[in-house]
């Protein structure tokens, strides 16, 4: 039997065994985000799944509720007007990203694809249209999320989705796992005031893989 058949299954139980052994680090979360700001706890975001259907992301909300709606953060010219004191942690250390193990739970994502677009980041979904990108589910981390995140280019951030899939296996999992602990520990790749500042050849990437 191929991966991608056990890939669901596998998601499915890592996503209840984290809601099981993260909900007292959840209920901390949820706690100081009400303690600090008005608003729900959770926030919701329009995104792309597979094959281009829509769906509701989770996160830990980090901003004020009057922040600009469907806005990538680091489009923002001032971001940090809007991001509240346990939003800048909770992005810095990825916390924020948590809740999505629910909708890894519900099958709208997998623990390790491509990340989800902004229903309106034209752009990049044409790009991954390129790679067969939109076929597979979206990812809580990746590829393209290990080799520069934010930093990277559109066109750049497509081809490192395109290349997650062709190589699509359990140690590819394994490697974009490990990488993204990797990450977070190092805080790379998150800029909250711009994109694509990271010059970088995928097809170096790409032969090493060979």
């Amino acid at each position: 039997m191929k991966y991608n058949e056990h890939k669901r299954k596998i998601d499915f139980i890592l996503s209840i065994v984290g809601l099981l052994v993260l909900s007292p680090l959840f209920i901390c979360i949820m706690v100081a985000i009400k303690l600090e700001s008005k608003g729900p706890v959770f926030f919701k975001q329009k995104r792309v799944g597979l094959n281009k259907s829509f769906f509701y992301i989770l996160k830990f909300r980090t901003m004020r509720i009057d922040a600009p709606k469907d806005t990538p953060t680091h489009l923002l010219i001032d971001p940090d007007q809007y991001i509240t004191k346990t939003g800048k942690f909770l992005r810095k250390t990825s916390l924020d990203e948590l809740p999505q193990i629910i909708n890894i739970l519900k099958g709208e994502m997998a623990v390790i694809g491509p990340r989800p677009a902004l229903w309106n980041q034209y752009d990049l979904i044409v790009e991954r249209e390129k790679y067969g990108a939109n076929e597979v589910l979206p990812g809580l981390t990746g590829w393209a999320q290990i080799n520069g995140r934010d930093e990277l280019p559109i066109e750049i951030k497509a081809e490192l989705d395109g290349y997650y899939i062709k190589n699509l296996s359990f140690w590819m999992d394994i490697r974009c796992f490990m990488g993204t602990i990797l990450s977070v520990v190092k805080r790379e790749g998150v800029l909250e005031g711009g994109t694509g500042s990271m010059i970088k050849e995928i097809a170096s990437t790409s032969e090493k893989e060979k």
